[in-house]
């Protein structure tokens, strides 16, 4: 009697553990449930996976490659986006770079370095003055015979020299090309000093109060032996920088400012 009281007392102890454990495994999966969103059901089976995975392999180890392999993932997809971004903004510059190209004085830098070299005959009637000078050549301006030709351009009445824009010879350049003409260009007028300037436009109304000649970027020239107009037509044709005709006094005004014509 004795021993079956034990047993008894034992069995129903067994069972009293059992329904506490229970009791808290139900309150467990409440508390994953209430935290995660999942079901009970769900929360039960991810209680089981976990339990059978601390006997198949060292929790901490199992832990680790599972944080690992997120984190891997994690990386992967953000080296994809950035890839997919860097493409996208190598993308994007290149397009931007092809419309640089397509800038007019983007096309004009190109056809320059394209050219072997460019040579220009400029005679200066006022002072005397020659030169025949490659200015330009293996894809890069001559400091030197910038500096010839800046020289001759001076203004005579003063002695004053002023750098002579490249741009402006460019334009001499493609003038003579387009004439075909090997003949040098008699300089008329080139640099203004500011006094100089001045001077002539108090004898004239055609003289601007802000010439670009003050400026090294315009030149009035003429040809020997060609007509004046058949000048001044070539290069508005030319659509590069400013053209005056002034018939009257025989030279043809060329400038590297705006675009325009007119007739004096």
């Amino acid at each position: 009697m004795t021993d079956k009281r034990i047993f008894t007392f034992d069995t129903d102890e067994s069972e009293t553990l059992s329904s506490r454990r229970n009791f808290l495994k139900q309150m467990a999966y409440g508390s994953m449930l209430a935290l995660s969103g999942v079901s009970l059901a769900e929360a039960k089976s991810t209680h089981i996976k976990s339990a059978h995975l601390s006997h198949s392999a060292p929790h901490g180890a199992r832990s680790h490659t599972v944080l690992a392999g997120h984190t891997s993932a994690h990386k992967s997809a953000g080296h994809a986006a950035h890839k997919a971004f860097d493409g996208h903004h190598s993308a994007h510059n290149g397009h931007s770079h092809s419309v640089v190209e397509r800038h007019p004085e983007s096309r004009m830098l190109a056809n320059n370095r394209s050219m072997g070299h460019k040579t220009l005959a400029i005679q200066n009637p006022h002072t005397g003055d020659n030169v025949q000078v490659t200015y330009f050549e293996n894809g890069r301006y001559v400091s030197g015979a910038l500096n010839e030709i800046s020289h001759l351009c001076r203004d005579h009445h003063t002695g004053d020299v002023y750098p002579v824009d490249p741009a402006l010879l460019d334009q001499l350049f493609e003038l003579k090309q387009n004439l075909g003409v090997n003949k040098p260009f008699h300089l008329v007028c080139g640099y203004r000093s500011p006094f100089t300037n001045a001077m002539l436009r108090s004898q004239s109304h055609a003289v601007a109060k802000n010439s670009l000649h003050m400026q090294g970027r315009a030149v009035d020239i003429r040809i020997e032996g060609l007509d004046t107009r058949v000048i001044s037509n070539a290069a508005i044709a030319m659509q590069r920088g400013g053209v005056g005709f002034y018939h009257r006094d025989n030279f043809v005004h060329l400038d590297s400012g705006d675009i325009r014509s007119w007739l004096s």
